[in-house]
């Protein structure tokens, strides 16, 4: 699952892609900046469609069991610096608890993700030394790592967050998990 942790449809697909889809979806941090440039638009929280969006991510959580979404002031963000930490993180076996509980202290109760006291608490909740996350951010390893994974995403036709690549088939979105799903039941070698 190729996913973003400022995108809050990336945060809900992750929180229930196992259940769905039967099985853990490897996650594969990027950054939605690079890809926003090269396909010539952003994000829906800069357009007029906000409110709208803001709604149904705040029924999917409901509906899903994540309880109440808080949204953090300034959101959407630019999404390097939390999408670094969950690439160190996951570099340390721990992205999956570390994307949990950043979407959660983003999404749950409005905190900033940019900040290093906010990554620092989510790298305790994934089991990480807290010290070691300004550090792991600013580390060239992850940054050539989040860069790769991020264009390498663009060259198989990532446009969005999160996109689930089934057996080479794309499908971008929350709300494709359930199709996902069913050609992963027809075909079960997954990516």
């Amino acid at each position: 699952m190729y996913a973003d942790p400022q995108s809050p449809y990336s945060w809900l697909a992750h929180a229930r892609a196992p259940r769905v889809l039967g099985v853990a979806p490897q996650l594969r941090p990027i950054t939605l900046g690079p890809i926003f440039a090269r396909r010539g638009w952003g994000s829906w929280g800069r357009t007029e469609e906000r409110e709208a969006g803001q709604r149904e991510v705040e029924r999917r959580a409901a509906a899903y069991g994540l309880g109440g979404v808080r949204w953090p002031d300034g959101w959407p963000f630019d999404s390097l610096r939390p999408s670094r930490a969950v690439t160190w993180a996951h570099m340390h076996g721990r992205g999956d608890a570390f994307f949990a509980a950043l979407g959660a202290a983003t999404f749950n109760r409005g905190e900033d993700p940019t900040d290093l006291d906010v990554l620092a608490a989510a790298a305790v909740q994934a089991g990480l030394d807290p010290a070691a996350v300004e550090a792991g951010i600013t580390d060239p390893v992850v940054k050539a790592a989040l860069r790769e994974v991020t264009d390498v995403a663009w060259e198989v036709g990532v446009r969005g967050a999160p996109t689930v690549s089934v057996n080479g088939t794309l499908f971008f979105g929350d709300d494709r998990l359930e199709e996902a799903a069913s050609v992963l039941r027809v075909h079960p070698r997954g990516d």
